[in-house]
């Protein structure tokens, strides 16, 4: 019998998890866990160490000490042990790239290529499809946000929104069960964050995918968020977990009021 949900282990699942730079950690002995199927948020201000964070946890830079978990299996190394992890598992490269997805801040399509040409890349890089089934999923995931029609578009020629749905359409081209967004909504307009949100929720909603979303923007966090943590530059770490209503109502600590407090309008 298959688990249920409820029975499942966590999608992400941080234990003692210190990252940063060198020898210089920005974040130290983090321990949270991000239920499958859920959105969940990773907030805090400017130079909090947000980014640092989402570059290890999707192996750009190995942590300093710690364990990262995914679906219950390992999938970090150490700075220290990465170069034995590489030379012992060869086919860790393979299995990270097909594990989850990311849609990076810059949406990073690249210029030359067409959407439908953009979102084939990870089909081509770590699938086993004919020429003519990576066309036709590329236009099927570009349909799932929103852009039938543009298939034959390059990056110049659409909107900051739109560029930031063809990048999702990319980050979902391998159907992973995990997807990373990294501020999503950055220089969006608010009718074109809205519809992110929005779209955000119907991948969750349909597909069941866990979403990890970094991110600032109060309006985003408000409507969307099933949970969050709150990360602090002075604490090197977190200082805040919870569903964000529950955390702007009840919480005691000024820096989670003051930083949430301003989202009330939202509720």
């Amino acid at each position: 019998m298959l688990p249920t949900i409820a029975e499942a282990p966590p999608a992400v699942e941080v234990v003692g998890l210190s990252c940063g730079y060198g020898a210089e950690a920005i974040l130290e002995d983090l321990h949270f866990a991000v239920r499958t199927g859920e959105i969940f948020f990773i907030i805090g201000a400017s130079g909090c160490g947000k980014s640092t964070l989402m570059r290890s946890l999707i192996g750009l830079n190995p942590p300093l000490a710690g364990q990262l978990r995914f679906f219950g299996e390992v999938m970090s190394a150490t700075a220290s042990e990465a170069p034995r992890l590489a030379e012992t598992n060869p086919c860790q490269r393979h299995h990270l790239g097909t594990s989850f997805g990311v849609l990076y801040q810059s949406s990073a399509l690249w210029s030359s290529l067409t959407l439908r040409e953009n979102v084939a890349l990870p089909l081509r890089e770590y699938g086993q499809l004919s020429p003519r089934e990576i066309d036709e999923i590329a236009t099927l995931k570009l349909t799932q946000v929103g852009l039938c029609g543009f298939e034959d578009y390059y990056p110049s020629e659409i909107s900051g929104g739109m560029k930031k749905r063809a990048g999702l359409a990319r980050a979902l081209a391998l159907d992973p069960p995990l997807v990373f967004l990294d501020e999503p909504s950055a220089g969006l307009d608010p009718i074109s964050a809205r519809k992110l949100d929005e779209l955000m929720l119907q991948i969750r909603d349909l597909f069941g995918t866990t979403l990890v979303v970094i991110s600032h923007e109060l309006g985003s966090i408000f409507r969307v968020a099933d949970r969050l943590i709150l990360l602090d530059k002075a604490a090197c770490g977190i200082i805040a977990e919870g569903a964000p209503r529950e955390l702007a109502r009840m919480s005691t600590d000024p820096r989670v009021r003051e930083f949430l407090g301003h989202g009330t309008a939202h509720q």
